[in-house]
């Protein structure tokens, strides 16, 4: 066998301060891409941000102001914000959509993990089953249909129509699955050797190595939960103890509009559509910060095929 050639010193050097740098259309396409993503992110904060100053504003003033608002107008004022919170309405929808929020949350992660590692699993029903899921993603049963189911089953007007519904995902099943087969199938027999059951199995071992994907579909179930409202407007609409805070922030809208009917208007409550977006969506932009770092990992993880 010939032996391999030793590199000369003078060869090695040059080899580590070979540097490889870009080209004119690199440069251009980086200029591009940082272009594009700050139009995107200004087209996401602008209408936020309006939305903040006209409930910061006058109420008078901002109601005769036309375009966006990149100030508040007059003198800083909460009286949007002191109007909503006077209403003891408001803190019930806080308190039902954090019970609907984490209960549909945590009972349909349980849901997708136990369903995404039986399909990550070899066996003769796996293709059929994720067909079967796949098909309630492109073809659904419809409104009327499953308000009768709700109904047969006596869940409207309680809580449980508004979390069970919503607590299965077709996608967040698929999603679980490939998190499942991006893990080393290494771990998942080493564990069965060790004579570890299916669920200790999934629990200890193969779960926490693919909770990157597992934190995107928290991430977006709550998402989803903190934001709904149609089912609550069908399922609970004569119980307004239970109704989440979407559904108050409909109806205190609508109840506002008319409020310049009366003698002595309070144009104050002008701002209180403004105000009342702004307290729903706060909570989940003080949210996102601690999932960030997970929503990259689980996103990037999500694309590699394991």
């Amino acid at each position: 066998m010939k032996r391999k050639k030793k590199m000369s010193v003078s060869e090695m050097d040059t080899s580590l301060n070979m540097v490889e740098h870009k080209s004119v259309g690199d440069h251009i396409a980086d200029v591009i891409i940082y272009v594009v993503v700050a139009l995107i992110a200004l087209a996401c904060v602008i209408p936020m941000w309006h939305v903040l100053m006209i409930s910061l504003s006058d109420g008078r003033q901002a109601m005769a102001y036309e375009g966006l608002m990149w100030k508040w107008l007059g003198d800083f004022n909460l009286k949007g914000y002191e109007l909503i919170f006077q209403d003891a309405s408001i803190i019930s929808g806080y308190a039902n959509t954090i019970i609907y929020t984490v209960c549909a949350t945590a009972l349909g992660f349980v849901l997708a993990a136990i369903t995404g590692y039986a399909l990550s699993r070899d066996t003769k029903l796996k293709t059929p089953i994720s067909l079967i899921l796949m098909s309630t993603m492109l073809f659904s049963g419809g409104m009327v249909p499953t308000y009768i189911v709700i109904r047969y089953l006596g869940w409207v007007g309680t809580r449980w129509a508004l979390i069970i519904p919503g607590c299965t995902n077709a996608m967040f099943m698929i999603m679980m699955m490939n998190a499942f087969n991006s893990v080393p199938h290494e771990m998942y027999e080493a564990a069965r050797i060790d004579g570890a059951g299916h669920f200790r199995t999934m629990w200890q071992v193969m779960l926490p190595q693919a909770m990157n994907l597992g934190f995107v579909i928290i991430l977006n179930s709550v998402v989803m939960q903190w934001n709904s409202w149609l089912q609550a407007s069908i399922y609970v609409t004569n119980k307004k103890n239970l109704w989440p805070l979407q559904l108050w922030i409909k109806q205190i809208t609508a109840d506002n509009e008319n409020f310049l009917r009366s003698e002595n208007p309070d144009y104050n409550r002008y701002l209180i559509q403004y105000a009342v977006i702004v307290a729903a969506t706060l909570p989940i932009l003080l949210l996102f910060p601690f999932f960030q770092d997970k929503l990259e990992k689980g996103v990037i993880a999500g694309g590699v095929k394991g």
